[in-house]
C-alpha cells in the first residue's frame, strides 16, 4: 500500500509521450505575450501586474547590478507556480516533487550568485567564511563549518520544495483513502474528514505559492549578499 501511495511521484507515460514533458511545457502558455492592440486584455492586464508588483517587492533590496536579474527571477516564479499548482490537479504529474529537478535549478543559480561575488568582490565574498572579532582558535572551525553551510544552500533549496509538495500530496492521498474506506462505515466520520480534506487542499494552494515564493526570495538574498 505504501508503494502506491508514492506511484503519483512518477513520471509515467501517455500513449508514448512522458508526462514531464508535457508538465514542463505547460507553464509557457501562462508567460504573457504582447499584442498589437493599444490595451491590453484582462488577464494580460492582471499578469502583468502580478509580475510588475512580485518584481518591485523581490528586487527592492538590491542595487542596480541585481535588476539584470528580474527576467531570470519571474520566469522561475511563474514556473514554479505553475507546475505546483498542476500537481494538485487529479491525473496529473508534479515534476517539482522530484528531487533531481529543483536541484537542477537551485544548484546553477546559486552558482551563479556565488561566481558573481567571487569575480566583483572576492574579499568580501571570502570574508563572510569569517566573521570578525573571532578568536583565533575558533577560526579553523568557523571557516569549515561557514563552508559547510555554504555548500549546503542549494541542497536546501532543493530539498525544501521537494519535501513541501511530497508531504502535501501524500496527506491528500492519505485522507482521501480514509474517506473512501470510512464512507460506507461511518458516513459522519467521513464527511468530516472530507471536510479537512478540502481545508487541507485549499492549504496546499497557499503551499504551492508560498514555496515557489520562498526559493525565489532565497536566491534573490544571495544574490544580495553577492553583489
Amino acid at each position: 500500500l505504501s508503494v502506491s501511495f508514492f506511484d503519483q511521484f512518477m513520471s509515467t507515460t501517455y500513449l508514448g509521450i512522458p508526462l514531464i514533458a508535457l508538465a514542463l511545457m505547460f507553464p509557457t502558455i501562462l508567460y504573457p505575450t504582447q499584442t498589437n492592440r493599444w490595451l491590453n486584455n484582462r488577464l494580460l492586464t492582471l499578469q502583468n501586474a502580478f509580475i510588475n508588483r512580485f518584481i518591485h517587492q523581490l528586487l527592492l533590496p538590491l542595487n542596480v547590478g541585481g535588476h539584470k536579474w528580474a527576467a531570470l527571477l519571474a520566469s522561475l516564479m511563474l514556473f514554479l507556480i505553475s507546475l505546483n499548482m498542476l500537481g494538485l490537479l487529479p491525473y496529473t504529474f508534479t515534476p517539482t516533487a522530484q528531487l533531481s529537478l529543483n536541484l537542477g535549478f537551485a544548484v546553477p543559480l546559486w552558482l551563479a550568485t556565488l561566481i558573481i561575488g567571487m569575480r566583483n568582490q572576492p574579499n568580501h565574498a571570502l570574508g563572510h567564511l569569517l566573521p570578525e572579532g573571532t578568536p583565533n582558535l575558533l577560526i579553523p572551525m568557523l571557516i569549515i563549518i561557514e563552508t559547510i553551510s555554504l555548500f549546503i544552500r542549494p541542497l536546501a533549496l532543493g530539498v525544501r520544495l521537494t519535501a513541501n509538495l511530497t508531504a502535501g500530496h501524500l496527506l491528500i492521498q492519505l485522507i482521501s483513502t480514509a474517506v473512501f474506506v470510512l464512507l460506507p462505515l461511518m458516513p459522519s466520520v467521513a464527511i468530516l474528514t472530507a471536510t479537512v480534506l478540502v481545508l487541507l487542499t485549499l492549504l496546499e494552494v497557499a503551499v504551492a505559492m508560498i514555496q515557489a515564493y520562498v526559493f525565489v526570495l532565497l536566491l534573490t538574498l544571495y544574490l544580495q549578499e553577492n553583489i
